[in-house]
C-alpha cells in the first residue's frame, strides 16, 4: 500500500462526487438532462476511485483506468450535446443528421477505448503512447468547443443556470488539456499535474451542485441557433473540399509522369472556379437553409432572428427605399423570394400596386373592394397560394383571381396586411428560387410579420396625414391672425364713418380721420406684404419705450374710459419690432376699456429694474378667475367675446413678447379689476439678453 498526496487526491474526488450522486439520485428526474447530470457524476466518481486505487496499490490495470477516463469524458461530453440540443427529435424518422452527429462522436471515443485496451491486451499496440496523449488532448478541446456553443446559445435564465456548470466543465476541460499538452510536449505526464488532478475536481464539484439546485428551478435547455448550423456546414464542407484536392494532387502528381504539373495547374483552377461557382449560388444556399431547418431543427425559423431582421428592415431610416418596398422585400424573403408587389387601399376605396420589388410596374392594377378575392382575404385572413389554387380552386372557394395578379411572372403566395380587423392590402409574393415546401409555421409567420408591416404602413400614412393637417393649420392660424388685425382696422374705419355726419366740419376731426386713414392704409399694406411673405424679418430698432406708450395712450383717448399714463418722462430704450409692440399694447388697452365701465378707471405704468422695462397695463373692471386666466386666457380661437372675437389677441401679444427674451403675466380678481405685466429686456441689459431679442429677426 502506497498512500501518496495523489492517492488522498482522487480519493477526495471520488468521494464528493459519488455525494453528489447520491444527491442527484434523490431527485426528480424530470428532464433528460438531469440522468446525464447523473451518469457523468458516477462515471466520474468511480474513474476518480480507480485512479486512487491506482496510485495505493498498482490496480486495476491501465486499460480499466484509461477505458473508465474515456467513458467519464463521454459522459460529460453527452451532457453537453443534450444542452445544446441534440437530443430534440434524435428517435424522429427524418433528424438522421442529429443521429449522424451522435454516431460519429461515439464511433471517436469508442477508438480511443480500443486503443487503450489494446495497449494492455496486445503486444502491438494500435496506436502509439503519443497517439494516446493526443487522443486526450483532442477531447478536451472538442469539449471546450461544445462548451462555447451551449454558453452562446443559452439565452435570458438558462444562460444563468448553466453558468456554473459550465464554469466548471471548462476548468476541467483547461486542466486535462494543460496536463496532457505538457505531457505530450516533455514526453512524460507531470507528477505534480497529476496528483493536483482531484483536488481540482473536487474545486469544481460544489459548481455542479450549484447547478443541480437551479435546474430544479429551471429547465437548463439551450438551443442552437440555425446560422452556427449555417456556418458550421460550411466548414465542414471546406474541409471536405480541401480534402478532395489535396487527395486529387496527390493523385494527379503520382500518375501523372512529366505531365503532372500541368495537371496540377489545370485542376486546381478547375476546383477554384467550381467553388466559386457553388459558392455564389443563392440557389445552393436557400437549399442548404431549408435542409437545415427540415433535419436539425423542430421549428423551421428561429423566431427570435427572424423578428429582428424583418424589425431592422422595416426601421432603417437610412435606407433609400421606400418603406413599401422594404415590406414587401421583408415578406419575400421570409419564404426565399426574391420579388413581389404590394396593393393597398387607396382614396377611392380599391385596391392598387403601390410598390413593387425586382418586378416590373403593373398596368390595370385596381382590384375592387367588393371583388371576390378580397372579400375571402378579408374576412379569413387566409395566404392564398396560387399554386394550390391552380391544382384545387375549391380549397379557396372557387373565387376569383383578378387577371392583374395571373399577369405577374410567376405569382406565388397573397398574404393579407391588417392592422385590427381592417385589411389595408395584400402582398403578392413571386415563386422563390428553390421548392420550399409550406406548412402552418410558414403561414404564420408570414401573417405575423404581415401584421407588423402594416402597423408601419398604417404609422406611416397617420404620419403623412398629420403633416398636411398641421400645414392646414398654419395657414389657419395664419390666417386668424391677420383677420384679427383686419378686424382692428374696420373697428378704426367705422369709427371714423360712425362721427364722419356729425363731425365732417371740424378741422380736427378731418385731420384725425386723415391720420387714422393713413395707419389703417400702412397696416392693410404690412398685411399684404404678410400674405405675400409670411416669413419677413421683424423690423428691429432701437427706440424709447416711453414715447410708444405715450403715443398709445394718445391713441386710445378716444375711447372710454381714458387711460392714463402714469411716471415721467425718463427715456426707456429697448430693441423691438415698434409696429408689434405697439399693436400689443394697443390690444391690452383696448381689452382693459372693454372690460371696464365709463366711470372705471384704465391706467399704464413703467418701472425700470436691472436690465428690465416694466410696463404695467391696470383696469378697474370686471376681472377675470384664476380657472379662466390659466386655462382660456391665451388659448387661441377661444373668445369672451362671441362671435365678435377671434380669440387669438392675447395669445399673439404673449407670443411676441416671449419672442424678443420679455414675458407677459397677469394678475386678476372677479369684481375688482386686472393687471397685465409686460417684462421686456432694456438696451443696456446683458449682452445674452440682447442677442437673444436681436435674434428675433
Amino acid at each position: 500500500m502506497n498512500i501518496t498526496f495523489g492517492a488522498i487526491s482522487h480519493a477526495t474526488g471520488a468521494l464528493v462526487y459519488f455525494l453528489l450522486v447520491v444527491l442527484l439520485a434523490k431527485g426528480y428526474w424530470r428532464r433528460l438532462a438531469d440522468r446525464a447530470l447523473f451518469g457523468a457524476c458516477l462515471v466520474t466518481s468511480i474513474w476518480l476511485g480507480i485512479v486512487a486505487c491506482q496510485e495505493a496499490f498498482d490496480t486495476p490495470p491501465f486499460a480499466v483506468r484509461y477505458s473508465f477516463e474515456v467513458l467519464r469524458s463521454a459522459g460529460w461530453i453527452g451532457m453537453l450535446l443534450i444542452l445544446w440540443g441534440i437530443n430534440k427529435g434524435l428517435f424522429s424518422t427524418d433528424n438522421f443528421v442529429q443521429k449522424s452527429v451522435v454516431l460519429a462522436i461515439s464511433l471517436i471515443l469508442a477508438s480511443m477505448l480500443l486503443a487503450g485496451g489494446s495497449r494492455a491486451f496486445t503486444d502491438a499496440p494500435l496506436i502509439s503512447g503519443q497517439g494516446l496523449l493526443i487522443g486526450q488532448i483532442l477531447v478536451p478541446l472538442g469539449g471546450l468547443v461544445l462548451l462555447e456553443q451551449v454558453w452562446r446559445n443559452a439565452m435570458g435564465y438558462k444562460r444563468k443556470n448553466t453558468r456554473y456548470l459550465c464554469l466548471s466543465l471548462g476548468t476541467m476541460f483547461i486542466y486535462d488539456f494543460v496536463l496532457y499538452s505538457d505531457a505530450l510536449l516533455f514526453n512524460q505526464i507531470s507528477q505534480a499535474f497529476w496528483d493536483a488532478r482531484g483536488v481540482i475536481y473536487v474545486i469544481c464539484a460544489p459548481l455542479v451542485a450549484l447547478t443541480m439546485v437551479n435546474a430544479r428551478k429551471q429547465p437548463i435547455d439551450v438551443q442552437i441557433s440555425r446560422q452556427f448550423i449555417f456556418h458550421t456546414s460550411v466548414l465542414v464542407f471546406a474541409g471536405l473540399y480541401l480534402l478532395i484536392m489535396a487527395a486529387g494532387g496527390y493523385y494527379i502528381n503520382a500518375v501523372g509522369g512529366d505531365w503532372s504539373e500541368a495537371f496540377l495547374i489545370i485542376f486546381f483552377f478547375g476546383a477554384t472556379l467550381f467553388l466559386l461557382l457553388i459558392g455564389g449560388s443563392s440557389r445552393l444556399r436557400a437549399r442548404m437553409m431549408v435542409f437545415i431547418s427540415r433535419h436539425f431543427f423542430d421549428y423551421k425559423y428561429d423566431y427570435r432572428e427572424e423578428w429582428l431582421k424583418a424589425t431592422g428592415l422595416l426601421t432603417a431610416d437610412e435606407s433609400a427605399e421606400r418603406l413599401e418596398v422594404r415590406a414587401i422585400r421583408v415578406m419575400s424573403q421570409l419564404v426565399e423570394s426574391r420579388s413581389g408587389a404590394l396593393w393597398l387601399k387607396n382614396e377611392d376605396e380599391a385596391y392598387q400596386a403601390t410598390a413593387f420589388w425586382n418586378m416590373p410596374e403593373i398596368k390595370f392594377d385596381k382590384i375592387d373592394l367588393h371583388a371576390e378575392l378580397i372579400e375571402l382575404m378579408s374576412r379569413s385572413d387566409w395566404v392564398v397560394d396560387l399554386k394550390e389554387y391552380q391544382n384545387d380552386p375549391t380549397r379557396y372557394q372557387l373565387v376569383e383571381i383578378p387577371d392583374c395578379i395571373w399577369s405577374v411572372q410567376k405569382p406565388w403566395l397573397l398574404v393579407p396586411f391588417f392592422v385590427g380587423e381592417e385589411m389595408i392590402g395584400f402582398a403578392l409574393i413571386a415563386e422563390p428560387m428553390t421548392k420550399i415546401e409550406l406548412n402552418w409555421e410558414n403561414y404564420d409567420l408570414l401573417k405575423t410579420v404581415a401584421r407588423q408591416a402594416a402597423s408601419y404602413l398604417a404609422l406611416l400614412n397617420t404620419q403623412a396625414r398629420l403633416s398636411e393637417s398641421k400645414q392646414f393649420e398654419a395657414v389657419n392660424r395664419t390666417s386668424a391672425f391677420m383677420v384679427h388685425d383686419l378686424k382692428t382696422i374696420i373697428a378704426q374705419l367705422s369709427l371714423l364713418v360712425n362721427n364722419s355726419e356729425k363731425h365732417k366740419t371740424n378741422p380736427v376731426f378731418v385731420d384725425d380721420m386723415i391720420r387714422t386713414t393713413e395707419h389703417a392704409l400702412d397696416k392693410m399694406n404690412h398685411l399684404l406684404q404678410q400674405i405675400r411673405n409670411p416669413v419677413s424679418k421683424d423690423d428691429i430698432s432701437q427706440f424709447d419705450l416711453t414715447e410708444l406708450v405715450k403715443a398709445v395712450v394718445e391713441q386710445e383717448s378716444k375711447r372710454s374710459p381714458v387711460p392714463n399714463f402714469i411716471g415721467d418722462d425718463r427715456k426707456v430704450r429697448i430693441v423691438a419690432d415698434r409696429e408689434k409692440l405697439q399693436s400689443v399694447l394697443v390690444h391690452l388697452v383696448h381689452n382693459a376699456q372693454d372690460a371696464t365701465a365709463k366711470e372705471g378707471e384704465v391706467s399704464i405704468s413703467i418701472k425700470v429694474s436691472t436690465g428690465w422695462a416694466v410696463i404695467f397695463i391696470q383696469d378697474t373692471g370686471s376681472g377675470m378667475s384664476d380657472t379662466f386666466i390659466k386655462e382660456e386666457l391665451f388659448k387661441p380661437f377661444s373668445s369672451t367675446k362671441g362671435l365678435t372675437g377671434m380669440g387669438i389677441g392675447a395669445y399673439q401679444s404673449r407670443e411676441y413678447i416671449r419672442k424678443i427674451g420679455g414675458s407677459l403675466d397677469v394678475t386678476s380678481e372677479l369684481g375688482v379689476g386686472t393687471c397685465f405685466t409686460i417684462k421686456v429686456p432694456l438696451v443696456q441689459a446683458t449682452s445674452s439678453s440682447r442677442t437673444f431679442a436681436e435674434q428675433a429677426i
